[in-house]
């Protein structure tokens, strides 16, 4: 194993691991922490998936710890810490505190931190997070149900979180390569800092970005940073020419949506296909019981699945959701479009589907912890940071695609299934 890395949330690794594919290197992902017996899998990168962006800072903290000394044990040359490319967090973490405890559990002393993807339109300038053209706390980011991104300083917004300082590795220097990029967080790591924000604002920054990290223990980002990663081994000797990475199986079997993220770009994607593809949209704000919502969703599904792709959605704009966070509160809004979520893709797949779409990364959790998928051999790119994946050990099989609400182009639904077709 090349590289070992640890992502906050089930989307957020999937986007990791088709970032490595592209660069030609093998790359499974697992479900949640390993069970210390499990044999590495036979693959180049190695990405184990948590439920830990929301958690309580501790678990985050237990979780990422115990991945680590899997991924340790499993003779991993290089480690990576994954978060979102809009730096999700409050501010009590978790991005912080589990930095910290993995810089501690390495003795590395100092970690670069870039959660840049200019593909999806994430760029840093000056310390300061974009989407777009627009300052992250100006995007929708402000109000999201969980992580409220109200701070475009991510210097500012990572002192909050860490026992650490940290530093600033600005465009002007970036611009200039690699080697300017790695004499510089040597000189913040000097002075003591922590942690280096390394401005990003093209893919060849994040290449540059990636080669100056090449002897750094531990390299925490959005998956962006990891386009330049596989050079690196490559370079050394290290990673052999695959024919082909992301060649997955082929299955038969009808296709589904199901969607509980409440991004713009999500709601975007369902108002696309709501003329292309049968729609049914849950209202838990209605009917606020997820056994009930499941049933009406399975019951509406059940002549239709097999003939053309369905999409089932919780997905709902911003006064909607502060409308039931109002009701339930906020942990037990999200845990209730959870658990409906993975209820109806289980009824789903129990009733023959085999190619699902899921978007939302804590949907996306939800959905593969019913499902009971632990392993995901990563393939074919729908768009920028979701591929398709084999859900290994699933029985008659399962191709999943877990994409981030903020990912995907506005036909992504339908673009998903037009790629598995070639």
């Amino acid at each position: 194993m090349l590289l070992g890395a640890i992502a906050d949330d089930f989307t957020g690794a999937t986007d990791l691991c088709s970032m490595l594919v592209r660069g030609g290197m093998r790359t499974v992902q697992l479900i949640g922490v390993p069970s210390p017996d499990l044999p590495a899998p036979d693959a180049d990168a190695v990405v184990v998936a948590l439920k830990s962006r929301t958690a309580p800072a501790r678990q985050a903290i237990d979780q990422s710890l115990a991945a680590l000394q899997w991924l340790r044990a499993a003779r991993a040359r290089q480690f990576f810490f994954k978060y979102c490319s809009t730096f999700d967090s409050t501010d009590e973490g978790n991005i912080g505190p589990v930095a910290d405890a993995l810089v501690a559990a390495l003795g590395c002393g100092f970690a670069l931190a870039s959660p840049a993807f200019p593909t999806n339109a994430r760029t840093v300038y000056q310390g300061h997070l974009f989407v777009g053209g627009t300052l992250l706390n100006e995007s929708g980011m402000e109000h999201h149900p969980l992580t409220p991104m109200t701070d475009a300083n991510l210097v500012r917004v990572l002192s909050r979180q860490t026992e650490g300082t940290v530093g600033l590795v600005p465009f002007v220097t970036v611009d200039r390569g690699a080697q300017a990029i790695r004499a510089a967080m040597t000189e913040l790591k000097e002075r003591g800092r922590r942690y280096a924000i390394v401005d990003a604002i093209t893919d060849a920054h994040l290449v540059a970005i990636g080669e100056a990290a090449e002897g750094h223990a531990l390299i925490t980002g959005g998956s962006g940073v990891a386009m330049g990663l596989p050079a690196n081994f490559r370079r050394a000797g290290l990673l052999s020419a695959a024919i082909d990475p992301g060649v997955l199986p082929k299955l038969d079997g009808a296709s589904a949506v199901v969607a509980g993220s409440c991004s713009r770009a999500t709601l975007a994607q369902l108002g696309y296909v709501r003329d292309q593809l049968p729609v049914f949209e849950l209202d838990a704000l209605a009917t606020p019981d997820a056994a009930i919502l499941t049933e009406a969703a399975l019951a509406w599904a059940r002549d239709i699945v097999g003939n053309k792709p369905v999409v089932i959605a919780a997905s709902a704009p911003p006064e909607k959701v502060a409308a039931l966070q109002s009701r339930l509160g906020r942990d037990q809004a999200g845990a209730l479009i959870e658990d409906a979520v993975a209820r109806i893709a289980l009824g789903l797949v129990t009733r023959g589907v085999r190619k699902l779409v899921v978007a939302g990364g804590e949907t996306s959790g939800a959905v593969v912890g019913r499902l009971g998928v632990r392993s995901l051999r990563i393939g074919t790119e729908i768009d920028p940071g979701v591929p398709w994946t084999f859900a290994e050990g699933s029985g008659p099989g399962l191709l999943l695609a877990l994409k981030s609400g903020n990912f995907g182009a506005t036909d992504f639904f339908l673009k998903a299934f037009r790629v598995l077709e070639g």
